[in-house]
């Protein structure tokens, strides 16, 4: 009884936030990856995908560690971009977290994925192709009139050296963003999306629409034997819900119907372990967001809320708090 009333009470303050307004999530900046060695990976994510290096920095000192949940860390930082969008790499240099487990699934729940949006698929296959990776679909799935909502989609599922899954993503016309539609003569365009493993749709609804007010955008039921190719899961029937800020990629949920949900997140997960993601999350009001997730149901990883200062000497305020299925968000303050 004691634990349905704290999650009826946990539905009841989310509900009250959706209702009073209470979103400030303005945009999704990056993704973020740890990595084992960085150089291999900057490598691979530059000449096999097309990314471009931005920066890299070398953090150190009481407010990351604070900020990690993690003690006496330095760690390297690559932030590298594709179109608009923008992924995170990051390698602890003086600490070394555990490797994805080898007979990882898609429908576990510590699945995350980027889906990186092409303008060719056959194109984009030839060239992974020749990099030797390794494969998680049989091969590039063409998603069939029966998936209205995703009827010519061209999609295929890879691993990058660390094994961390990724998503090449075609969009026919009428599909997707509009700016998909226009290529410049570019072979990988951007991120579209992030996708998270959930065991329940509604619950991961109450997370990130009710608590941080990230728009619904839409929902599909995908099935067949394209889809169980493309995600590697025999007989796969997934409820799809995609999510989207004013700016950034979008959130995607991946709720497996039929096999159900995999493997938990690892309940002693930390920042340092290879299968760790987080979606960095752009506030107005970094305080307010972190005293409300004090107040409910889910893991702050954090220490404190940290207050950074840039080497420019720009001010901002961030911490780390895990979804109800272990997915980490970093929420930051607009640098100021």
């Amino acid at each position: 009884m004691k634990k349905r009333a704290l999650y009826s009470s946990w539905i009841i303050a989310a509900l009250f936030l959706q209702i009073t307004g209470f979103s400030q999530i303005r945009k999704v900046e990056a993704v973020g990856i740890t990595v084992s060695q960085m150089d291999r990976s900057v490598k691979f994510y530059s000449e096999v995908l097309g990314f471009k290096k931005v920066s890299d920095t070398e953090l150190y000192g009481t407010e990351y560690e604070q900020l990690q949940g993690l003690f006496g860390l330095r760690m390297r930082i690559v932030k590298m971009q594709l179109g608009d969008e923008f992924i995170e790499l990051t390698d602890y240099l003086t600490s070394g977290g555990r490797h994805i487990p080898e007979d990882a699934k898609s429908n576990d729940l510590f699945f995350q994925h980027i889906a990186i949006v092409v303008s060719d698929m056959d194109k984009a296959y030839a060239q992974l192709r020749k990099f030797n990776i390794e494969h998680v679909s049989t091969g590039p799935q063409t998603l069939p009139a029966s998936i209205p909502e995703a009827e010519g989609i061209k999609a295929f599922y890879l691993h990058d050296p660390d094994r961390h899954n990724l998503e090449l993503i075609y969009f026919p016309k009428g599909k997707g963003q509009a700016k998909w539609q226009t290529s410049n003569g570019k072979l990988f365009l951007g991120i579209d999306h992030t996708a998270i493993g959930v065991s329940n749709t509604d619950s991961s609804l109450h997370f990130y629409r009710g608590i941080l007010g990230i728009e619904r955008k839409g929902d599909s039921r995908n099935k067949g034997i394209e889809q169980s190719h493309l995600n590697n899961v025999e007989d796969a029937s997934l409820h799809i819900t995609g999510l989207r800020a004013a700016e950034g990629p979008g959130i995607e949920f991946l709720q497996y119907l039929i096999p159900g949900p995999g493997k938990p997140y690892p309940g002693d997960s930390k920042t340092d372990d290879i299968w760790h993601w987080q979606t960095t999350l752009i506030t107005d009001d970094a305080q307010q967001l972190y005293d409300k997730f004090r107040k409910l149901p889910y893991r702050v990883v954090s220490k404190q809320l940290i207050h950074i200062q840039t080497k420019s000497g720009q001010h901002s305020k961030a911490f780390i708090v895990r979804d109800g299925d272990g997915h980490a968000v970093l929420i930051r303050e607009a640098i100021h």
